[in-house]
């Protein structure tokens, strides 16, 4: 297949296009400045802006299906996951692109209570603004036409972690849960490449 990767810079979007590569898909990876990135090698480097619809349809033009791992910490999280959610509906319709699965953040998944993590008691909330962005994010999402899955870690990532090759999709969200970067990567391609969620939101865990 022919990948479009937005935040490909990133550590999961590194590690998408990673595993993307590593099954053969031809890959576009497209960051903000590709000068920055010249150590991601074997695929196609673009530059592009993902909360500009045109600069999302010229790197997804061509392509069967994105990613997106794409996050800007320079400005605020409302503002910017909203916009993402806009521009990659439009751009990838524009250009022909139905499937697109999102990197998402456990603190707004459901936790075992059916209220999101973010909301149960003790769960911590210093980073709440960041929280309710995803969460608009998110919300854009749904009032789209595109064919999406958002994916979560069950509870966070483990940036020591390996590549062990298995994850399973969890129950709940769980504080306590940890998942590597490459094996996240591994649920995301799969689902690429074999659809289980249309239009839904998941949480991944380590088997």
């Amino acid at each position: 297949m022919r990948i479009v990767i937005f935040g490909a810079g990133g550590r999961a979007g590194r590690q998408a296009v990673a595993e993307a590569h590593r099954r053969g898909h031809q890959v576009t990876a497209v960051v903000r400045n590709p000068t920055e990135h010249s150590d991601l090698t074997d695929v196609r480097l673009v530059a592009g802006d993902v909360v500009g619809a045109g600069s999302v349809a010229r790197a997804a033009d061509g392509h069967d299906a994105a990613i997106s791992a794409a996050v800007d910490l320079s400005v605020p999280p409302h503002d910017f996951f909203t916009a993402a959610s806009r521009a990659l509906a439009t751009g990838l319709t524009s250009a022909g692109v139905r499937r697109l699965v999102v990197v998402g953040l456990a603190s707004i998944m459901p936790g075992a209570s059916g209220a999101a993590l973010m909301d149960e008691p003790g769960y911590p909330n210093a980073y709440r603004s960041f929280y309710l962005g995803h969460a608009a994010g998110l919300d854009e999402l749904r009032t789209s036409d595109l064919d999406w899955a958002y994916l979560a870690p069950a509870g966070d990532f483990d940036h020591d972690g390996t590549r062990t090759g298995h994850y399973r999709l969890a129950a709940h969200g769980d504080p306590a849960s940890r998942i590597s970067y490459p094996d996240f990567a591994i649920a995301l391609v799969d689902e690429i490449e074999t659809p289980r969620h249309h239009r839904a939101a998941a949480s991944v865990r380590e088997v």
